[in-house]
């Protein structure tokens, strides 16, 4: 578990983002959660040079879907890196696992399929606070990390 804040990053190393298109596929399942992580992903990029009008934003219903928006949008052809956004949160039944696996092995298989980087930004914690935390709070915003990560991939050589 983490223990600091994982958002903090050295940004000199960071390369200029300005020519680079992004797609975000926003869960709207715990939303006060995803919310929080795209509004850190989208003010990183344009921290980081991004174009407002080159960040793309598709809604799904849940975490479980966000495999098919990223999906949607790759064959699209149109992005440089696609970043995956959702929250899980452990419940009293196995559904929390099916999700996880389903989510993380669907971005692995997008990144095997497609030659644009598709990133996983899906919390999956224990509790609700765990995500508060790791949305904004005193662990930092996943989508910070995300969109940094969004960005080096997009720029790889």
């Amino acid at each position: 578990m983490a223990t600091t804040n994982l958002s903090e990053y050295n940004k000199a190393t960071i390369p200029n983002a300005k020519s680079l298109r992004f797609g975000i596929v926003v869960s709207d399942w715990n939303d006060s959660i995803t919310e929080n992580l795209f509004q850190g992903a989208k003010v990183t990029l344009l921290e980081h040079g991004a174009l407002q009008g080159n960040i793309t934003r598709l809604n799904v219903p849940g975490s479980y879907e966000l495999t098919y928006g990223c999906k949607h949008l790759l064959k699209k052809g149109k992005f440089d890196a696609i970043i995956a956004i959702g929250c899980v949160i452990q419940g009293e039944t196995k559904h929390f696992d099916f999700v996880c696996e389903a989510v993380s092995q669907g971005v692995k298989d997008l990144n095997i399929l497609y030659d644009i980087p598709t990133i996983f930004c899906v919390l999956t914690d224990n509790t609700l606070q765990q995500s508060i935390d790791r949305s904004g709070g005193k662990h930092g915003n996943k989508g910070v990390e995300c969109a940094i990560a969004a960005i080096k991939m997009a720029t790889l050589t």
